[in-house]
């Protein structure tokens, strides 16, 4: 028996809604043609998992959050995601619920012409420029059920434009603070790296903890254009009563690199897809993610990587600790296309179990049409070992300290790697939190 997924919206309020923002024509139309798609597509189908019976309906769309005057009227789970060594906060915006809180951009930035705004401004100041890339390349309308409610129903997010041969020095940040747990989160995160360009851009979903039954829908696309380089960082820290449905797609053409750390750390059921598609020759992508269950959640995560051009390079690292009932899938996929030879499509997924009723599964998909190319993949799921658990106890040290080494030991070669240390940080405290 499957779940009610009829939503408690129609198409005149999604009308309405796009003209209350005052958005360019194009938009109204695009969200009104999504709405009416979605009424025949299917809900999507994560492999062995399934999710007709989550909750995909039961949420406020439309939640207003007020703007501070100071950082300091932070609460401390939020305050806590700050740059500590960004003593002036520059770069930085906040969304609270579906409002922008506090917006700041350095007049270097802007001399420079990079573009870093929440998506309502830049759908009345830059239309034409989000029109270009807004759901072409990445994340299509049409893919399936919820991919078209995002179009419709999105309520937030962010636009990053970053002109030809512009190097942005300091990391753009974004928090996504859910302050009431019934807000929907529909955010659309749109980064454009020109030619010649690069940035690092860091982005955090954050909500006070409850049960309240919520849906996040996210889609994110990095468009990285000739030899430009996008580092994205990642912490998702969303409540127990929120079902996520996360998509970040990655398009990077000639000489171009994207690389992803993605700490998966909500506390709801969570569907998670990461993709990036190499179109051009000698283009790389690096795709590391953490994750950790409790509970009796059930997340499934696919990172996937597409090989289209000559020489490209694809590197997925997936590890995740699981623990009380928790349940996780991690799919790893290496495709290389026919044509794009000499490329190299490496992974490796692993999954620790902390307890009996935990259970994990790592799944390493290789997809080979082109003879010339190298490719490969590891996968273990496991228990923590009892010798060394023992060894560590006989050394003085508790069994809760003991478990807590191997914890950190187990997911360090990902963390470790993640190259933007602001996102390091944060994700090392979340595991403290999460886990002990």
């Amino acid at each position: 028996m499957t779940v009610d997924t009829q939503l408690p919206f129609d198409k005149q309020y999604v009308e309405d809604y796009s003209a209350q923002r005052q958005e360019p024509q194009w938009m109204k139309e695009f969200r009104q043609q999504a709405f009416e798609q979605a009424e025949s597509l299917e809900l999507p189908k994560p492999d062995k998992t399934k999710i007709d019976k989550w909750n995909f309906t039961n949420f406020q769309h439309d939640i207003d959050g007020e703007a501070i005057a100071s950082l300091d009227e932070l609460p401390s789970y939020v305050s806590s995601l700050l740059d500590k060594e960004n003593k002036e906060q520059s770069n930085l915006i906040i969304q609270r619920n579906h409002t922008v809180a506090y917006n700041h951009v350095s007049e270097q930035l802007q001399q420079q012409g990079v573009i870093f705004t929440d998506i309502f401004t830049a759908l009345r100041d830059h239309s034409d420029l989000v029109q270009k890339y807004y759901m072409k390349e990445g994340v299509a309308v049409d893919e399936n059920k919820l991919s078209a409610l995002h179009a419709a129903l999105m309520n937030g997010g962010v636009f990053v434009y970053v002109p030809k041969n512009v190097e942005v020095e300091q990391p753009l940040q974004t928090i996504f603070w859910q302050e009431d747990v019934r807000a929907g989160l529909y955010n659309h995160v749109l980064l454009v790296a020109e030619e010649g360009s690069s940035v690092t851009y860091v982005e955090n979903y954050v909500s006070p903890e409850g049960n309240e039954p919520s849906v996040a829908n996210i889609v994110t696309e990095v468009i990285a254009q000739n030899n430009a380089k996008v580092s994205f960082g990642a912490v998702d820290n969303l409540s127990e009563g929120m079902t996520g449905y996360v998509n970040r797609r990655g398009i990077a053409h000639r000489d171009a690199s994207i690389q992803w750390a993605l700490g998966q750390m909500n506390d709801g059921n969570t569907a998670s897809e990461n993709i990036t598609y190499l179109m051009g020759d000698n283009s790389y992508a690096d795709a590391k993610t953490v994750a950790v269950g409790r509970g009796s959640q059930k997340q499934n995560f696919t990172a996937k990587i597409v090989h289209y051009g000559l020489n490209s390079e694809g590197y997925i690292l997936q590890h995740g600790v699981m623990k009380e009932k928790a349940t996780s899938i991690f799919n790893g996929i290496g495709k290389i296309e026919h044509g794009a030879s000499k490329s190299n499509a490496e992974q490796e997924s692993r999954v620790l179990m902390l307890s009996d009723d935990a259970r994990g599964d790592a799944n390493p998909i290789l997809l080979i049409e082109e003879d010339d190319v190298t490719a490969g993949h590891a996968a273990s799921v496991g228990r923590v070992d009892p010798i060394q658990l023992f060894y560590l106890m006989s050394r003085g040290i508790s069994k809760q300290e003991a478990e807590r080494l191997i914890i950190h030991g187990f997911l360090a070669p990902v963390v470790n790697q993640l190259p933007i240390e602001a996102v390091k940080q944060q994700l090392t405290e979340v595991i403290e939190r999460k886990v002990y």
